[in-house]
């Protein structure tokens, strides 16, 4: 009688074709797709639908599929998913300045994320945002078969090189967009540097100073952006910002500047990395903190609550950042792997103003 390739068929009943059958059998050879498939009683294309999550497939089948998988000790390989599914099951990441905490941790996510829903990731970190070497890197991407692809893009740059070399598949932003749709994801930056200020203002200080990240950097551009509004609306003079690279070694030279200034009782820093050098110059000027200046970072990095003293900071959700990029990438690809939930297309995560010991009262 001709076996029927319909899941769950009467020909392909969970466990008919099982009972009798013994382990042995197959001894001797790594069991294949084609040993789950007679010992399951079922076709080799059902042993693929359910590797691949096909809803189509019914509980009983899948359950036999699965407990002969089990009994067999079957693992299959990467390169049959793929072939079954079309897919590579791997993804492309972009990413600049990936030594840096944000990008970094950003990245692991990114990592995390992928690994549970069962993709492999490639990264390629660039250090430069011209066109050519954004081109290469989705050329790269695009040859490695990657799904789909994410881009950490914080500078302006970035993003325009990305727009003008976009591959044909699908892909998330992170901080910029392409002005196509394309889906992107951001931290609230705007919203973070407004906490920051609107504290200091709070403790009564007449005005707060800015440290602000390299110009050109979407992060940095939108906290000093922030900042100034917010100082506009609440009348407090406004001082020109002085403009950092995120390194501490930045925010110490800059600091020595600010130390120097009676007049500066208050300072926002643009990340926690430039922050740890203005508390270093402050401290060698002899300016105490938080009694003589008060000082609220950005990021909250793993040390900055073992600074002294203690940093406060605006807390930045990379972890989430990176989960909800990723989430929205395998939307685009409609992978079994997706919780099927409905996902913001553009999400803001918001953040948190942590509170520690470099911030007091104004004299």
């Amino acid at each position: 009688m001709p076996r029927s390739t319909t899941d769950g068929s009467a020909a392909e009943r969970p466990g008919g074709a099982a009972r009798g059958r013994s382990r042995r059998n197959f001894a001797g050879s790594r069991p294949v797709m084609d040993d789950v498939a007679r010992l399951a009683g079922v076709s080799k294309q059902t042993v693929s639908r359910v590797l691949n999550d096909n809803p189509a497939v019914r509980a009983e089948t899948r359950e036999a599929v699965l407990e002969a998988m089990r009994t067999l000790g079957y693992r299959p390989s990467r390169s049959a998913r793929s072939l079954a599914s079309g897919r590579t099951r791997m993804l492309g990441v972009i990413s600049f300045d990936a030594a840096r905490y944000g990008p970094a941790s950003t990245l692991t996510a990114i990592n995390t994320a992928a690994q549970e829903a069962g993709y492999l990731v490639s990264s390629i970190a660039l250090d430069t945002a011209d066109r050519d070497t954004v081109v290469q890197a989705v050329d790269r991407l695009s040859a490695e078969g990657a799904d789909g692809i994410i881009a950490i893009a914080p500078q302006r740059p970035v993003a325009t090189a990305l727009a003008r070399a976009r591959p044909d598949t699908p892909m998330v932003m992170l901080d910029n967009g392409l002005g196509d749709g394309t889906p992107v994801v951001s931290s609230d930056f705007t919203g973070g540097a407004r906490l920051a200020t609107e504290h200091l203002l709070a403790l009564g200080h007449p005005t707060v100073r800015h440290i602000a990240g390299p110009t050109g950097w979407t992060s940095a551009d939108r906290r000093a952006a922030s900042w100034r509004a917010t100082l506009r609306e609440a009348g407090a003079r406004v001082h020109e910002p002085l403009v950092g690279d995120w390194s501490a070694d930045s925010g110490y030279e800059l600091g020595r500047r600010l130390a120097d200034d009676p007049d500066v009782t208050a300072v926002f820093v643009s990340n926690d990395q430039m922050a740890l050098g203005l508390l270093r110059a402050l401290h060698e000027a002899g300016r105490r903190v938080p009694d003589d200046v008060s000082v609220v970072g950005y990021d909250d990095i793993p040390e900055a609550a073992h600074l002294l003293p203690p940093l406060t900071t605006v807390r930045t959700d990379f972890s989430s950042i990176g989960t909800r990029a990723l989430r929205l990438l395998l939307t685009q690809l409609d992978d079994p792997a997706d919780t099927g939930e409905a996902l913001e297309k553009d999400p803001v995560i918001p953040v948190e103003l942590i509170v520690r010991d470099s911030t007091g009262p104004a004299r």
